[in-house]
């Protein structure tokens, strides 16, 4: 059997949602968004769910082994961890997000210029080497931007999200992609 190619330019990670409780009580990733870059979640193995935040509102997606979801460009995205979860991730334009395509749902203050929000995502502490600790802390930050972008949305407050996709914009150095779905679409199965 001859296989197609797989497109060119696709970042592909399989990695373990961290472990570790956050302030909310719940364990997992640090939710974020894509300024352009479509990503997808295939779930490998264990149990746990997907935290959206949209203009459309807040939703919540159950993630089991063989589930497929994905997000759009300006879609908050959460990985919660309920048990062991596996998942492999597939990123529209690889090497991007690193770039400066990702950013974090940190409060408001980390997010006024490029170098502030760098400073307060960086993995490598005073030494130079990065650590679990910094990474825990930048999750932290980034559960309690969202929090509080939720609280808004769920009291039907649209400001705040559109305050945060403007910030985003600012402190990537990255335009946002403003295509027809941007922000208002949630998890694809």
């Amino acid at each position: 059997m001859t296989l197609p190619e797989f497109p060119g330019g696709v970042g592909i990670t399989a990695l373990r949602v961290y472990p570790w409780e956050a302030a909310d009580g719940l364990c997992g990733g640090s939710p974020h968004m894509h300024l352009t870059c479509t990503e997808g979640y295939v779930v490998a193995g264990g149990a746990g769910r997907v935290q959206t935040l949209t203009s459309s509102g807040f939703a919540e997606t159950p993630l089991r082994p063989g589930d497929v979801v994905w997000f759009t460009p300006g879609t908050i995205h959460r990985a919660v961890n309920d048990g062991d979860l596996h998942i492999v991730a597939l990123m529209q334009n690889g090497g991007l997000p690193e770039a400066g395509d990702a950013v974090l749902t940190l409060p408001p203050e980390h997010l006024t210029d490029r170098e502030t929000y760098l400073r307060a995502v960086a993995l490598a502490g005073p030494d130079g080497t990065p650590s679990p600790e910094r990474a825990r802390a930048r999750r932290d930050l980034a559960v309690a931007g969202f929090t509080e972008l939720r609280k808004h949305s769920e009291a039907g407050d649209a400001a705040a999200l559109e305050a945060f996709h403007a910030a985003a914009r600012r402190s990537s150095g990255r335009c946002w992609r403003s295509g027809g779905n941007a922000g208002r679409t949630g998890p694809r199965r």
